[in-house]
């Protein structure tokens, strides 16, 4: 096994930069600084060797900008949420544990939660809270889709390693070769995508606004309805008569998306013809719905909120008078303005626009401290490890748990 060969420098661990959650990632810490040697992903490079520039990053907590003791800032944020009466926790970027501790806190102060990614999130939940719909794995994916439909998002761009990892590779029922990927929509990096190892690959190029009138008419052929119409926005009837039968002919057909590509109006109504498209399928043969995104620890926020609460994650527009925002992954996703009190539980390279009421730096799970993310099918749990070693003691940075407890244990 690879394990049994790892330097003492080296270990395997999961990256939790995209909603795939690759656990196969080998990293080399050398004189502090971690690299990547079995993978070309963008994004694995970003999350595990980030700028750790002494005069750049923040790494002291703050109040009102200015430097400050941990158990200051604590104390600081605990008074300003005791004098909230309708506090909003947002971001709200991180593991499984980190937003336990949030929740709990949320439910202290009658806080209302709101993740970073609400909006794309929104577009699925409200077709599966309205209809329902019928969903498959990325291990099925591999092992069985021998025709894969993706739909208006830029999957390579999301994840880079989606291809390579489930699509590629030969499954247990279906080799590489006798996969057919269909792409519908627009700018899709296509030329990202090294498909010498697939049958087929075919693009069928549409403005994404189009979408929910294109997917409208490619379920009614799936159906089996008969169009006198010749022409859909500019397509071909007969090429989404094509696609129709490939889909009705596969032995195990995908459709796929990234909600967060969708963003234009009604999208929501292009997620349910593809979902009601793959019930329409399982009438007479196998299909399934991928709807792929999953980052920001967006999947786990909602599954642990759903199990807690009994409700799903779905807030997009909260009225608030003072904000707690939370973002442990991304250093790029910042608070929204607000003219109210800012509490920023954040990581260490955020470059902050506005200067926060408190400012907290926290431990990056999978980085800095261990931890658990649901992947983005939300089949399974995988564990996130500790794998950056600081020289500096004062990068030695707490857990949000850790500070979430200790603000609760103040109020």
């Amino acid at each position: 096994m690879m394990s049994a060969n790892l330097r003492t420098n080296q270990c395997i661990a999961t990256c939790p930069a995209c909603g795939l959650l690759c656990d196969d990632v080998l990293l080399e810490n050398k004189q502090n600084k971690l690299n990547v040697l079995n993978n070309n992903c963008a994004k694995s490079f970003a999350f595990f060797a980030p700028s750790l520039d002494e005069n750049l990053i923040n790494t002291t907590p703050k109040i009102a900008n200015k430097p400050a003791t941990l158990q200051q800032a604590i104390m600081h944020a605990a008074k300003l949420l005791k004098q909230a009466k309708q506090p909003a926790f947002s971001g709200l970027s991180t593991d499984i544990a980190g937003f336990r501790a949030i929740y709990h806190l949320a439910q202290k102060t009658n806080a209302s939660l709101q993740h970073a990614n609400a909006q794309s999130m929104a577009r699925n939940i409200d077709v599966l809270q309205s209809a329902g719909w019928q969903t498959t794995t990325l291990t099925e994916v591999k092992n069985r889709a021998d025709v894969l439909v993706c739909i208006g998002s830029d999957i390579v761009s999301h994840h880079p390693r989606f291809f390579e990892r489930f699509i590629l590779q030969d499954g247990m029922f279906v080799s590489a070769k006798q996969r057919e990927i269909i792409f519908i929509g627009e700018n899709l990096s296509l030329e990202k995508l090294k498909n010498d190892a697939v049958e087929a690959t075919s693009l069928l190029p549409c403005r994404a606004a189009d979408l929910p009138e294109i997917t409208l008419v490619l379920r009614a052929l799936v159906t089996g309805k008969q169009l006198k119409a010749i022409t859909v926005a500019g397509v071909k009837v007969s090429d989404l008569q094509s696609i129709a039968d490939k889909l009705k002919n596969a032995k195990y057909a995908v459709l796929a998306w990234v909600a967060k590509d969708l963003d234009f109006a009604h999208a929501e109504l292009t997620i349910q013809n593809m979902t009601e498209t793959v019930v329409t399928l399982n009438q007479t043969t196998r299909a399934g719905a991928l709807p792929l995104g999953g980052s920001d620890g967006d999947t786990s926020a909602n599954n642990a909120n759903t199990w807690l609460s009994g409700l799903a994650l779905n807030d997009t527009h909260i009225e608030h008078d003072c904000m707690l925002w939370v973002n442990s992954f991304s250093a790029d996703k910042l608070p929204p303005k607000t003219d109210k009190p800012l509490i920023v539980l954040g990581n260490i390279n955020h470059r902050l626009e506005q200067a926060p009421d408190v400012f907290i730096p926290i431990a990056t799970p999978g980085l800095d401290c261990s931890g658990t993310l649901f992947r983005v099918d939300s089949a399974v749990v995988l564990p996130l490890k500790k794998v950056r070693g600081y020289h500096q003691p004062t990068l030695a940075l707490p857990t949000l748990s850790e500070v979430v407890s200790e603000i609760e244990s103040l109020l």
